[in-house]
């Protein structure tokens, strides 16, 4: 009996062989495919320094860099470890995930009684991170719905008249509220809401992060601009006549920068970042300097006039007070 059940292991074993990228990167999921090796931190041991732990995709053979007793000749002994189970155990849940038939052919019982397992903070986190993807696409086919139903924009929307940028292509909800289109990939993911006050919100667990409002169409031979703020990238485009990504908040300036470099290739880009100034730190400064370093991208800050109140951060900002002065500005 213990021989056949060693047999139906080391079969497992060879067979997960097969789907061996699949498997590891379930396993290991903040790890990365380099060569013909997968290298990630060890789980197990909550490793806090990356690139600790390889896996041979070919052979199935690990080993910790950082702990010599911690090795293995096999995705089986692998399991085993990470989930500090018996490789009985072990190979019965790579049998039942890849569907093999090993361990239950021919209706055949199993050769061991399962063991409970408690969940590894690995295994917490791709639960976490199928119900971000689940809660994102739910927001995105809502934000679909809700664009498809909606009205253009009124040009005499509270919002847009105390911005004093046009509507473009935004849309409005029968509640008056208008709607900013995110997207990613060429795919609508999320819309952000404005109500008449200036309230704003995203749909709930909708994507933000690396999404973006487009104004006018990225091509080459054109200036491509990465602001913030909706508001503020409506200003630059009716200044520029330039495509603009509005990101939304300083944090996903890079993020949609490095985006739109992927999706493009070589751009001519231009961050044009909110100045903090009142604010410890000029978070708005700080994340466009990073922005542009990040993707070799000319950097633009509003020029202040000595008189502009501090409170004033961005290139909408600049252009309502040049407005209220009667001025103007080139």
């Amino acid at each position: 009996m213990a021989r056949t059940i060693v047999q139906k292991i080391q079969q497992v074993a060879i067979a997960a062989l097969n789907d061996a990228e699949t498997l590891v990167a379930e396993w290991l999921p903040d790890g990365a495919r380099q060569g013909s090796e997968w290298v990630a931190r060890n789980t197990a041991r909550d490793d806090q320094g990356k690139g600790s732990f390889g896996v041979s995709l070919a052979s199935g053979k690990w080993n910790d860099f950082a702990d010599p007793d911690a090795h293995g000749g096999d995705l089986v002994s692998l399991l085993s470890y990470l989930r500090s189970c018996r490789q009985v155990d072990a190979a019965m849940m790579i049998d039942q995930r890849l569907g093999l038939g090993i361990f239950h052919r021919n209706g055949e019982a199993q050769a061991s009684p399962p063991i409970a397992v408690t969940p590894t903070k690995s295994q917490l986190r791709q639960q976490a991170e199928a119900q971000r993807l689940a809660a994102q696409h739910k927001a995105a086919q809502l934000a679909k719905k809700l664009w498809l139903n909606g009205q253009p924009a009124c040009p005499g929307h509270t919002y847009l008249v105390s911005k004093g940028v046009s509507p473009y292509r935004l849309r409005q909800t029968p509640k008056g509220q208008l709607m900013v289109p995110l997207y990613a990939d060429g795919e609508l993911v999320n819309v952000q809401l404005i109500d008449a006050q200036g309230n704003k919100r995203f749909l709930k667990g909708g994507q933000v992060l690396g999404a973006y409002s487009p104004l006018g169409r990225v091509m080459p031979g054109k200036t491509l601009y990465v602001c913030e703020g909706w508001a503020t990238g409506a200003t630059i485009h009716a200044h520029t006549r330039e495509p603009v990504a509005c990101a939304m908040h300083a944090g996903n300036l890079e993020p949609v920068a490095c985006g739109l470099c992927e999706r493009y290739g070589h751009l001519e880009m231009v961050i044009a970042g909110d100045d903090d100034r009142a604010t410890p730190g000029n978070p708005g400064r700080t994340a466009a300097n990073a922005a542009a370093l990040a993707v070799g991208a000319l950097v633009l800050f509003p020029a202040w006039p000595k008189e502009a109140p501090h409170i004033l951060t961005d290139f909408n900002d600049l252009a309502c007070w040049y407005r209220q002065q009667g001025g103007h500005h080139e």
